[in-house]
């Protein structure tokens, strides 16, 4: 089994620091860091993260090609992996539309996108020029092998992840959405050749762990207020909801300005899409994914109104079950 973190970029540095260095003790094997426009650069937290750790793999969860041009992305990982002496993971996605939209920007062909972004950035970190560009539009330093996970939620681009990545990181809203996401991966492995070695599916979800189960339901409430009018239509229809359901949340998050509104709105059923509560009830949702196959269980935030403390009762509680 694999276990990892998943970190939003929306605290202080310290805050990385004491969590990456607690993920670790815990037994943790890889820590992700999300790059949301408008938030801190995951790229300085990574950094900062890969200065305070010894074995934990990090990596950005996610980097889009359009905010970052795939030349940089690859000039990114390769000092990643230089400073953190290999231990780099490099997240990738088109980026969310609703996202881009806040700076113009838009993408009517992502899946085709993405195809060229990942042999983009595999060639530059190979020690070869961009495919379709002359000598010089090569990496000037060598590079470690860097693995690419694609950041997926659609159906074409979980088929995508499977035929051309290391890895992938679907969002599982709810957890039981990762029979859905299972059979198009698979899809995308058996087009491979050759066939995937090490092919790793993470199965993320959102975890919000307290002994208060007030406090833990708002700390779930503010994520899915914050993103759940952008989560993908298989997600949505998994959870028996549509989009418009969310319109009134969206606008008291992005117009009013009002939090508490937004999460007095969010619904039991949307609260589906993730986990609050106790680690047992965490494990005891998980377990059948574990049964059905399941060899990384990625955990993401909120994780709770104490991050630090659930990360402790991840480690404590809910890891050495599966171990």
């Amino acid at each position: 089994m694999r276990y990892s973190l998943r970190l939003n970029n929306d605290l202080t540095i310290p805050q990385y620091v004491a969590l990456a260095r607690a993920a670790e003790g815990a037994g943790f094997d890889q820590l992700w860091i999300s790059n949301d426009l408008f938030w801190r650069s995951a790229p300085v937290l990574l950094a900062a993260v890969a200065q305070a750790t010894q074995r934990l793999r990090i990596g950005t969860g996610i980097l889009n090609p359009h905010t970052v041009h795939p030349a940089e992305i690859a000039m990114l990982a390769a000092t990643m992996g230089e400073l953190s002496q290999g231990r780099f993971l490099l997240g990738l996605g088109a980026g969310a539309a609703d996202f881009l939209g806040w700076v113009g920007l838009e993408d009517p062909h992502p899946v085709a996108t993405m195809r060229g972004t990942v042999a983009a950035v595999r060639a530059l970190l190979a020690g070869e020029a961009m495919p379709g560009r002359g000598a010089e539009a090569a990496l000037r330093f060598p590079a470690r092998p860097t693995p690419i996970y694609l950041g997926a939620m659609g159906p074409r681009m979980l088929r995508l992840a499977g035929e051309v990545a290391d890895g992938v990181l679907p969002l599982l809203f709810p957890p039981e959405h990762y029979f859905t996401v299972r059979p198009l991966i698979e899809a995308g492995l058996a087009a491979r050749t050759p066939a995937a070695a090490d092919f790793d599916l993470a199965a993320c979800l959102w975890v919000s762990l307290s002994d208060d189960a007030a406090a833990a339901r708002r700390a779930l409430a503010e994520k899915v207020a914050y993103y759940g009018h952008a989560l993908s239509p298989l997600i949505l229809n998994r959870l028996g909801l549509r989009r418009e359901d969310f319109a009134a949340i969206e606008r008291a998050v992005q117009v009013d300005r009002d939090l508490d509104r937004a999460c007095a709105l969010v619904t039991d059923a949307m609260l589906r899409i993730g986990v609050c509560g106790s680690p047992g009830a965490l494990a005891d949702r998980l377990a059948p994914l574990v049964d059905a196959g399941v060899r990384h269980l990625s955990f993401g935030p909120p994780l709770g109104p104490d991050p630090l403390r659930a990360v402790e009762l991840l480690g404590r509680e809910v890891l050495p079950r599966f171990r």
